[in-house]
């Protein structure tokens, strides 16, 4: 199954029990990627950034289905201060960061291995060689396998990638940003902090790099292809056109918005990150598509 199920909301806004059969039901459909971070969701009153961890750290130790599930998470955008709700005082990709936020998010997951790491947003007051170095550590000791970067424009990726080849050390290969089928207006701000949005530069540079694997989140735009209203920054021409083209192709496959958008980006070797609020909400994003060349072709340049 190409999709990750992501965890921010779990032990927060969701609670355990609905958390647990969430995760029930992806594993039972052959979900078998899990994307959570250290931070979630410290935005909501009285949560810390522990929630979702933990959350997911419980599920794999009641369910024992640990050889089966692969575990992705973060560190960098964790708050230093206690009820901070914005990245002001985000903890940083320091060596000594990273390494501490690592055997935090083991201890919370309750794992001996963190099959994805990721950095989680940038931190432009460390010298990369630094982060890379501490990371490339990281997995040369097992604590951590894979590695990606969460919000980091290409170019950044590149220099780390670059540095990590020169070092020696394992190297980013899994890039994190926001992304889904319609685009917001060109150079507008994104009202989330952190966030980074694919560009075509990036398309460009993922497909130019076979070992890099681009993630994306927000790909189903937090439910706007169904029942909420799109946000403003999608208040353009181009949306009109790109929904048109969607509706059609959604309707000669008998599938859902959301279903053909997830086929989409899949087709493009693209994984795409969804979340639900329920087991019932997952059951329709279970359910893929296929798209043949033309329908593909409808899509990308819509008429």
């Amino acid at each position: 199954m190409k999709l990750a199920l992501g965890a921010l909301p779990f032990g927060t806004t969701v609670d355990e029990a609905t958390s647990f059969a969430i995760l029930d039901r992806f594993a039972e459909s052959g979900g078998t990627i899990v994307d959570t971070s250290n931070n979630y969701s410290f935005w909501i009153p009285g949560a810390t950034g522990d929630e979702s961890e933990r959350t997911v750290g419980r599920w794999l130790a009641s369910r024992r289905v640990r050889d089966r599930i692969t575990v992705s998470t973060k560190c960098g955008a964790r708050p230093t201060v206690p009820g901070d709700t914005t990245l002001d005082s985000a903890e940083g990709l320091s060596a000594a960061t990273v390494r501490e936020a690592a055997e935090g998010s083991l201890r919370r997951l309750g794992l001996d291995r963190l099959d994805i790491y990721w950095a989680h947003i940038e931190d432009r007051s460390v010298p990369l060689e630094e982060t890379v170095e501490a990371l490339g550590e990281l997995a040369a000791s097992g604590k951590v396998g894979v590695l990606g970067a969460s919000n980091h424009p290409a170019w950044r990726v590149e220099r780390a990638r670059r540095i990590a080849a020169d070092l020696g050390r394992t190297p980013y290969t899994c890039l994190q940003l926001r992304h889904s089928y319609l685009r917001p207006r060109p150079g507008v701000r994104l009202p989330e902090g952190g966030h980074v949005q694919v560009t075509e530069e990036t398309l460009d540079y993922v497909r130019s790099e076979p070992d890099l694997t681009l993630w994306v989140y927000s790909s189903l735009l937090s439910g706007a292809y169904t029942a909420k209203p799109l946000p403003e920054l999608y208040d353009h021409p181009g949306t009109a056109r790109r929904l048109a083209a969607l509706d059609g192709v959604a309707r000669e496959l008998g599938a859902t918005r959301n279903q053909v958008v997830l086929a989409w980006l899949r087709a493009q070797g693209i994984l795409p990150i969804v979340g639900a609020s329920s087991a019932a909400q997952l059951d329709e994003l279970l359910v893929e598509v296929d798209l043949d060349p033309a329908l593909r072709a409808r899509l990308d340049e819509p008429a």
